[in-house]
């Protein structure tokens, strides 16, 4: 099959033959292709990095376990709570989030650790007494 720059018949049956177009479109779709491919490698990887960590927490009469979770600077992670005999509450106050947490069940809660520094996370479902003293400490640094 022959390829015109211009319709032979403008030119009374005669016209110049151009090139294959084949060779340039293969160097056109493999460039596409690599770029394609380096976009999506870039993308992978902020989602890879993006992917928040998991802690588990467990929550019994006045005990939360850990109770020290050590955090990085503006971490993004997932609390999953479980309680064990009553239900419990998990709140974080100077991140301003909380759940309820009854017992058997999972909850997943997300938050975001903000600048250096120890911030208290505590049992806020009153779960009899010595119900005050049920917290832990977010060390993030």
């Amino acid at each position: 099959m022959r390829h015109f720059f211009f319709d032979p018949r403008a030119l009374g049956g005669r016209a110049r033959e151009s090139a294959p177009y084949w060779p340039r479109r293969r160097w056109l779709f493999a460039a596409s292709g690599a770029a394609l491919a380096a976009l999506a490698g870039v993308d992978a990887s902020r989602v890879r990095a993006a992917a928040p960590r998991v802690i588990k927490v467990h929550a019994r009469r006045f005990v939360f376990t850990p109770d020290r979770i050590a955090l990085a600077p503006h971490e993004s992670v997932v609390f999953e709570l479980t309680a064990q005999d009553t239900v419990m509450g998990f709140s974080i106050p100077q991140y301003g989030v909380r759940a309820d947490v009854p017992p058997g069940a999972v909850v997943r809660l997300a938050a975001q650790a903000g600048g250096p520094g120890t911030v208290q996370f505590l049992c806020d479902i009153f779960c009899g007494s010595g119900h005050e003293t049920m917290n832990g400490v977010l060390v993030v640094g």
